[in-house]
């Protein structure tokens, strides 16, 4: 008990990064966390959200605000980068952008991510960590979604976020 004191908080943050598979600096670093965004295979330009899409997506990325914010990573405001990420978007497929955009916000990690609707009751969520400065990918993931709710999109984020995003790799796979 004494040593961990003895530690101290940003110890620890280190710690627990080895312990989850991030590297050390990162726990230590702040995060952008981007909202989850549509994606429709087949579009061409930007549609309007329908209401419940909003909905669920402003759902999902505030879940994984909090499972993120809940596993050691200090997000940043990414307010004064709004202009600059209503002009890439969407972020999944700017090739570097988000890095761009969290390293000008002072971050160390991008978290993004996003839906793809496959049928009308089935989606992909996916969703990755990225160092801002190099652009590598930490970790990433992709769960299939069956069922269009509420509560199907927000287990959809748990899930992903437990078993893919900070679970332990798994042997001869990462």
């Amino acid at each position: 008990m004494l040593v961990l004191r003895a530690l101290g908080l940003r110890a620890l943050s280190a710690l627990a990064a080895l312990l989850v598979g991030l590297p050390a600096a990162a726990a230590a670093d702040k995060a952008a966390l981007f909202g989850i965004e549509l994606a429709e295979p087949g579009t061409i330009g930007p549609r309007p959200l329908k209401p419940q899409d909003a909905k669920r997506l402003a759902l999902a990325s505030e879940a994984l605000r909090r499972e993120v914010v809940a596993r050691g990573l200090d997000p940043v405001d990414l307010g004064p980068q709004a202009a600059a990420i209503r002009r890439d978007a969407p972020l999944y497929k700017c090739e570097g952008c988000a890095e761009t955009i969290a390293k000008a916000a002072g971050a160390a990690l991008v978290v993004y991510g996003y839906v793809q609707r496959s049928a009308p009751q089935v989606l992909n969520l996916t969703i990755t960590i990225t160092e801002a400065e190099s652009g590598k990918v930490l970790r990433g993931g992709q769960v299939v979604i069956q069922g269009d709710t509420d509560d199907t999109w927000l287990h959809g984020v748990r899930s992903l976020v437990k078993n893919r995003l900070f679970a332990e790799p798994l042997p001869n796979r990462s």
